[in-house]
């Protein structure tokens, strides 16, 4: 793509146009100018390209150009992982469209009204957006009819299919038409992505963003090593020193997320956190709160912040370092956006100093150390910053109303330095006791702290408490829905008994599952296993996905190494690694599932 590469040279028409230049596009992104005219010709596609690369105008504006707004029937089909990115995708198709007259948008996930949705879609719709759980609700209860949708997209695929999304994906696409357009966007090309890619598009326009561009210049990406146990403390100070009014702080676990927003209201600042326990009313006024700059930080888990959207954040602090790489792409992403520019800072606890590297390596930058500022360092920098803002404010006819009063001031206190110096105390407060002051950086690399907590520690991990797996893909609780593992579907529909298939055209039963084939690494039947039973089954409608999920996410167990899942009336069965068994014993006993406590033994 050439600088000189425009919107109206891609053959997007007027309406389209207009719309664009209302919400300041201003040239397309390297995803945009290359997948638009292939998707304008209804071919297939197969994009591969992270958050914060316009991929969402790269799929919505060539999906607007091919509706006919003349039939109020579904065309277009979106499939998203959350609730979260649902609702932005949605939103930001009804802006691109905002110049095609008669335009409706229906957005559908769990966590949201069902009867509400109902009756958005029984007045008619030309694109869904939702989540697949939520999906298949409607299809269920013949409120969505897909048979003459020509065009079907799945959004951020990889995260979908790691989710255990996979088999109401593919229920979906058996109920879309044959000779339809597919176009599949995903971060990752992974073995499953391809296999579908395979099975599901025909002869795809593959287009790919090369890493070097995976993240930008305009934010300043720095890494700090930080006692575990001062971990909170060091957060403040740094928030202070680079003056950050309103920031994103991510944490690995919901339980480090509430941790953290306690910390932070006893230290004197505003935060809320996101996660996925919270219901959806409650994010969006959370979500409200920190748009209209109420809240100086907003503490969020990986999978919980999926689809937030906020202009002006001035940097993200990454509390914990995230598991997975791409996570670190997603989460910085959010800052340094629409040419403004941005910082990120990556607190390195303990045994995180492999992981920064690898994620210095996969997006080929070199991250700046800096260290934890000292209370005479934060003084210093409080000074200069004040200084700064008293000497910009400039001379305007309110001041110049005060002239009376500072004359006055003057003449009573004739010691013009004392009278500054108080004014000053007034403003900005007494300076620290430094003799208080501790260091609290961490100085040896790749070093163990024993005490490192603080949202998410390595010793925490195994504790019964709520964490992901290395992918951090479960972040427990609604973030799909309100349910308590697995996919969005919220409550909102019920199951058939043992071996329902859906009608699916393969005849394939989607309750009960064999042993799972391995994307990459160890195959689940390659290793000794052991079987465990679970207090719960289909009476308590549980799936695979619910019982993948919770493993996955409490004993941080990779979904490629649980083996066979058998449901039964009132109990299951799982295989996992015999190495591995006691662990998942141990973290899954008296956990929920579906909102249900579980018992976990070895099967007799």
């Amino acid at each position: 793509m050439t600088p000189t590469v425009t919107f109206a040279e891609l053959g997007l028409s007027a309406p389209i146009l207009e719309a664009l230049t209302e919400m300041g596009y201003v040239s397309p992104s390297a995803i945009q100018a290359q997948a638009i005219p292939t998707l304008l010709e209804g071919q297939d596609l197969l994009g591969q390209s992270q958050t914060g690369t316009g991929k969402t105008a790269a799929f919505g504006l060539p999906l607007l150009e091919r509706l006919d707004l003349s039939k109020m029937h579904v065309q277009g089909l979106i499939m998203c992982p959350t609730r979260e990115l649902a609702v932005q995708v949605a939103g930001e198709l009804e802006k691109m469209g905002k110049f095609l007259r008669g335009l409706r948008v229906a957005a559908v996930y769990g966590g949201d009204s069902i009867e509400r949705q109902i009756k958005f879609l029984q007045r008619g719709a030309h694109i869904v957006v939702g989540t697949p759980g939520r999906l298949i609700d409607h299809i269920e209860r013949h409120t969505l009819h897909l048979e003459e949708i020509h065009t079907l997209i799945l959004d951020e695929a990889d995260e979908m299919l790691d989710m255990g999304f996979r088999e109401d994906i593919e229920l979906i696409m058996h109920k879309t038409p044959e000779y339809r357009q597919t176009v599949l966007f995903s971060a990752t090309m992974s073995p499953e992505i391809l296999a579908m890619t395979k099975q599901y598009q025909r002869n795809p326009v593959q287009v790919k963003i090369a890493r070097s561009e995976l993240t930008t210049p305009n934010i300043k990406q720095l890494y700090v090593q930080v006692k575990g146990r001062y971990k909170h403390e060091s957060l403040m100070r740094l928030v202070s020193f680079y003056n950050l009014k309103r920031l994103l702080v991510f944490c690995n676990t919901k339980r480090g997320v509430d941790e953290l927003v306690e910390q932070v209201i006893v230290a004197g600042g505003t935060a809320e956190g996101l996660h996925g326990d919270m219901r959806q009313n409650a994010r969006n006024t959370v979500m409200t709160r920190f748009r209209n700059g109420q809240l100086q930080m907003l503490v969020a888990t990986d999978v919980a912040a999926r689809g937030i959207d906020v202009d002006s954040v001035d940097g993200v602090i990454n509390f914990d370092v995230p598991m997975d790489e791409e996570y670190y792409v997603h989460r910085i992403g959010r800052t340094g956006r629409a040419g403004k520019s941005g910082i990120s800072i990556t607190f390195v606890s303990g045994r995180d100093w492999g992981r920064l590297k690898d994620i210095m390596r996969y997006t080929k930058t070199q991250m700046e150390a800096v260290t934890v500022p000292s209370l005479a360092e934060l003084w210093v920098q409080k000074q200069d910053s004040t200084i700064q803002e008293i000497s910009s404010l400039g001379l305007n006819d309110f001041i110049t109303q005060h002239y009376d009063m500072a004359e006055r001031l003057i003449a009573e206190n004739p010691d013009v330095t004392h009278l500054v110096a108080t004014l000053l105390q007034t403003y900005i407060g007494n300076p620290p006791n430094l003799d208080q002051d501790r260091d609290l950086n961490e100085t040896d690399k790749g070093g163990r702290d024993d005490r490192a907590s603080g949202g998410g520690s390595f010793r925490d991990r195994d504790s019964g408490g709520s964490y992901g797996n290395k992918r951090g893909k479960f972040d427990r609780g609604g973030d799909r829905g309100g349910r308590s593992f697995g996919n969005d579907r919220g409550g909102d529909r019920g199951y058939g008994g043992p071996g329902r298939n859906f009608d699916n055209p393969g005849g394939r039963s989607f309750t009960d599952r064999g042993p799972r084939p391995s994307p990459s690494g160890p195959r689940a039947d390659s290793e000794p296993m052991s079987r465990l039973m679970l207090s719960i089954g289909h009476e308590d409608r549980v799936r695979p996905g619910d019982i993948v999920g919770a493993i996955a996410g409490e004993a941080r167990l990779p979904g490629n190494r649980i083996g066979h899942i058998a449901i039964h009336d009132e109990h299951s069965f799982v295989d996992v690694p015999q190495a591995l068994a006691d662990k998942v014993i141990s973290a899954m006993n008296n956990n929920q599932i579906k909102g249900k406590r579980v018992k976990v033994s070895v099967a007799s």
